[in-house]
């Protein structure tokens, strides 16, 4: 289990999240379902898993993961929109935060020294998102673009880190980590309905195609997994 007095800076989340290319996102109608799901997914390898403020009871799904995480893997929380909500979840256990938009958490986060993954999807929001102090852009939603909008919004931007979120699938995935994304955020294509109460087996299947899918690209492009 992880200890409960995990440190999580941002140059090693970043780091982290450089190297494992996978984020999962947990968002359902079932806490409880979510944090086992959260944790299912660990189990199979995921290092980085979310879980977001609009399931009910998030905050203690996030205090249940991160109690019982395996060693190594940390629980952030999504939509975390004001200084209340980073209060909250900081308080519950989370070791990052993920916002949608360009909300107040972000500077109330990167104050107290809890790395943000910020929503943006221009580049004046990139560039907005990361003077207020984020960590990384969840270029959300990517799915608008594809991996050539992201192409084109990294080309002024080559060292913001951008993670592509939103309708990304197995298939996706690749051609947004050849288009330069450090990362992919995976809801839907990974989760199912596993957090309201659906299959976790089928997840967990998922889940190993997708460690597979970043595991063979690093392989194929020399690059660290």
């Amino acid at each position: 289990m992880t200890s409960q007095n995990t440190v999580v800076t941002s140059a090693g989340l970043l780091a982290g999240i450089r190297q494992a290319r996978l984020v999962g996102i947990v968002r359902g109608n079932d806490g409880g379902a979510a944090a086992q799901a959260a944790l299912a997914a660990m189990e199979e390898g995921f290092k980085y898993v979310e879980i977001a403020l609009t399931t009910p009871n998030a905050l203690e799904a996030i205090r249940e993961v991160r109690a019982a995480a395996p060693a190594g893997c940390l629980v952030g929380a999504g939509t975390v929109l004001s200084q209340s909500d980073v209060e909250h979840v900081t308080a519950a256990g989370a070791q990052f935060i993920v916002t949608p938009s360009l909300a107040p958490s972000i500077s109330e986060a990167a104050a107290a020294g809890i790395p943000v993954l910020a929503g943006a999807l221009t580049p004046s929001e990139a560039y907005e998102a990361m003077e207020r102090g984020a960590t990384a852009i969840k270029l959300f939603p990517a799915s608008i673009g594809g991996p050539g909008y992201l192409k084109a919004v990294r080309d002024p931007f080559p060292d913001i880190p951008f993670i592509a979120v939103g309708g990304v699938g197995l298939d996706e995935a690749t051609g947004y980590w050849e288009a330069g994304a450090i990362a992919v955020g995976l809801g839907g294509p990974l989760f199912g309905k596993a957090a309201s109460g659906g299959d976790l087996t089928g997840m967990r299947d998922r889940a190993r195609g997708f460690l597979g899918l970043a595991a063979d690209f690093a392989a194929r492009t020399g690059t660290p997994s």
